[in-house]
């Protein structure tokens, strides 16, 4: 499935600033990758090494060893992934999103992987709670404007027809950040990626260019900057 989204942030500590950015998000089943045809393949790749530790030849093998090292129970059935694809040898994923089922279909475990502009990454094991509203402690830079400090709300139930998806950030109890992705879905049909391609060129370089464009501005703002600090990597993680 693909979804043809707008993604929203909104920050209000110290000095309120909104963003939008659109882009396209695709839906995929870890077990069955999508497979383009070779003329189509730059535009969509999905490799174990854009996720969780890298080290895994498959995502749900770094899937796995993330689990195993939260002490979490392996996803015995179907995983589903909303995440941005390689494209033209380029990948980023701010947020990346797992939902796994047991072999009856239940949702067992939901995880957000957060990738920051500076290479590192971070997962939050939620459990299937997050379908509706879940809470971690942040503990990961991301914004060099925001410390690693608070506490994340997050609701991220299963995208179906429409992909709507909220983190919340509450900092020194008060609202700090929010950040929003909605979509509609499609097949993911040949015609539906080409367009999809067109409208939103290199997509992942795009949020990526956005993002630091978005931050200069914050800086020139006279917003102060946040030392970032050393991130300890979590087993089954960079």
């Amino acid at each position: 499935m693909l979804y043809d989204s707008r993604v929203r942030h909104v920050r209000t500590a110290r000095q309120r600033y909104a963003l939008d950015h659109r882009t396209y998000y695709w839906l995929v089943d870890l077990d069955a990758l999508p497979v383009l045809p070779r003329p189509l393949r730059p535009l969509a790749g999905f490799r174990g090494r854009d996720h969780f530790d890298g080290a895994g030849p498959t995502i749900r093998a770094g899937l796995d060893r993330f689990l195993a090292g939260q002490g979490a129970a392996p996803a015995r059935g179907r995983v589903l992934m909303l995440a941005q694809a390689r494209v033209f040898g380029y990948v980023f994923n701010p947020l990346s999103v797992y939902w796994c089922h047991d072999e009856d279909g239940a949702l067992r475990q939901v995880v957000a992987e957060v990738h920051n502009t500076y290479g590192g990454r971070h997962a939050y094991l939620l459990g299937p709670e997050a379908a509706r509203d879940a809470a971690a402690d942040k503990a990961f830079y991301v914004s060099p404007f925001l410390p690693v400090a608070g506490r994340y709300r997050m609701r991220l139930p299963t995208p179906g027809e429409r992909l709507d998806l909220t983190v919340h950030l509450d900092l020194d109890a008060a609202r700090a950040f929010t950040a929003t992705v909605k979509g509609v879905g499609r097949p993911c049909t040949l015609p539906a990626l080409a367009a999809a391609a067109l409208r939103h060129p290199l997509a992942p370089l795009a949020a990526t260019l956005a993002i630091r464009f978005h931050g200069i501005r914050l800086y020139l703002r006279g917003l102060p900057v946040v030392p970032r600090n050393r991130h300890q990597p979590q087993e089954g993680m960079k």
